[in-house]
């Protein structure tokens, strides 16, 4: 089966390339990302791979299955991106990635943090200009710190782990409580959390009861030397209300790998045009805010777990009538 893989970065072809041939898959790798615009190059195939980016709304759902698209593989664990009841209606079948790597994305939330506190990222470019000052590179001890963790998954367990060995007090919130982590942490509300967590890091999906679920309202109840870390998605965040705590003070600090309207920037070089969005410009301004371009999955051991089950995923939809991948 030959199946449009859109959204390709170099640093994926290698690795699916080399699982495709131990498959009866073969993947045609598009740079493009799936759009409205883009949508006519799945024509003539009968699957399509695609990232968190990748636009699967109404139209681009109904035009995927004109163009004869019958299999639609996420290489990723969200699909908030697709328009489910046009895809149910259209009989397209969806899979995903349900997890990659816990660990790559709970571990990239603590370099972040880690960076932010040590101002590691700043002291690094003094040295680089001769500057060996400590003026303004103060950090805090993360021992004895609380630690607060909204959502208790797999990837929210593992940073809930972590952040224990670095002797922190752990609050957690989740609409469901697991008795393993209650042996390490203690189940608050979210206003409990919000108010008492010296660092709050968001690990839950992105759906209608979440988005922006840290608003105005979140921001201005924190302690004002809490840092906000999100490594899940950006919509978790309403990044108006949080340039305008920043502005106020009311926080200290934030880590972001993930942007509400990052679709169309991120994993793209826009050097060379500059950023036309402000409201991510006025993001970056902040000397206190540490952003990364949704590379918290970016390891060779989840790279090589996505191009497995993704393509396992595939070969089950073309072969079964069910996949336990799918949505």
């Amino acid at each position: 089966m030959k199946v449009a893989f859109f959204s390709a970065q170099r640093y994926e072809e290698e690795i699916f390339r080399s699982v495709q041939q131990q498959s009866q898959v073969e993947f045609d790798f598009i740079e493009a990302r799936l759009t409205e615009k883009t949508v006519q190059l799945a024509k003539g195939y009968r699957a399509i791979c695609v990232f968190v980016n990748d636009i699967l709304n109404e139209k681009v759902l109904t035009e995927l299955h004109a163009t004869g698209v019958r299999f639609i593989a996420l290489r990723c664990a969200g699909f908030n991106n697709v328009h489910l009841p046009t895809a149910k209606k259209l009989d397209l079948r969806i899979v995903r990635v349900p997890e990659y790597s816990p660990y790559a994305v709970a571990e990239h939330a603590v370099a972040l943090l880690l960076t932010l506190n040590r101002k590691t990222h700043r002291a690094f470019g003094r040295i680089r200009d001769l500057n060996f000052s400590l003026e303004g590179l103060v950090g805090f001890d993360l021992y004895q710190k609380t630690v607060g963790v909204i959502g208790t998954g797999k990837i929210g367990r593992v940073f809930v782990n972590i952040m224990k060995g670095f002797g922190c007090k752990i609050l957690v919130y989740d609409i469901k409580t697991d008795a393993e982590i209650e042996k390490v942490a203690t189940y608050v509300s979210l206003d409990d959390l919000l108010k008492q967590s010296d660092v709050i890091s968001l690990h839950c999906p992105l759906n209608d009861n979440t988005r922006h679920m840290l608003d105005t309202q979140a921001f201005y109840s924190m302690k004002k030397n809490a840092i906000v870390i999100n490594t899940g998605r950006g919509a978790l965040i309403n990044t108006r209300a949080l340039i305008e705590a920043l502005k106020a003070h009311k926080i200290a600090g934030a880590c972001l790998d993930v942007y509400e309207e990052e679709e169309g920037i991120f994993f793209t070089d826009q050097s060379n045009e500059g950023i036309t969005d402000d409201i991510l410009a006025r993001l970056t301004t902040f000397p206190n805010v540490i952003l990364t371009s949704h590379q918290a999955f970016l390891t060779q051991e989840a790279l090589q777990n996505i191009a497995d089950v993704t393509t396992a995923n595939l070969v089950c939809l073309l072969e079964t009538d069910h996949c336990e991948n799918e949505v």
